[in-house]
């Protein structure tokens, strides 16, 4: 009975790992389509930036309130941000910097899928009490935007602004 059961389990192996794929590779690294889909709606956010091209340092809060702090942020054009994120909260959270477009894009993938894990150059995700950092180039003046996408925190009011000038 163990040995048919242990070729059971290691027959099924391979759909686990190709249904892991295909689940990783929708939503971590947006394949195919909606990659060049996603870099179209990111024109205009900046760009993952380079430790030794940092200007300054801004430190962000984020808590089981559903809230930034600050909410609204100020950055030059052509700006290399560090953003030390700091999770308040006893929950996990995330920090997403897009537009509005598509992070509300993003969010609805979420949803739709509520323990996808991801991992992308303009994000970080930390759990209740975790600190972590992330480094963006803003490129040109105009609106970012930046949330947390987990199921329910944006449409709490977890989200805010960055104001290129």
């Amino acid at each position: 009975m163990k040995k048919t059961l242990s070729v059971i389990m290691l027959g099924l192996l391979p759909g686990f790992a190709m249904a892991a794929e295909e689940h990783g590779g929708h939503h971590g690294g947006h394949q195919g389509h909606d990659m060049a889909s996603m870099n179209q709606k990111m024109q205009g956010v900046g760009q993952p930036g380079k430790a030794a091209d940092v200007s300054r340092t801004i430190e962000v809060m984020m808590g089981d309130d559903m809230r930034f702090s600050p909410a609204h942020i100020e950055v030059k054009a052509g700006e290399t941000v560090r953003f030390f994120v700091k999770n308040a909260g006893k929950l996990e959270h995330e920090l997403v910097i897009g537009n509005a477009e598509a992070l509300l894009e993003h969010a609805e993938m979420m949803r739709q899928m509520p323990d996808m894990h991801h991992a992308e150059p303009n994000m970080i995700s930390l759990q209740g009490g975790q600190m972590g950092g992330l480094v963006w180039q803003f490129d040109q003046a105009g609106t970012v935007d930046f949330a947390c996408l987990l199921p329910g925190h944006m449409e709490a009011g977890m989200k805010g602004s960055i104001q290129v000038m």
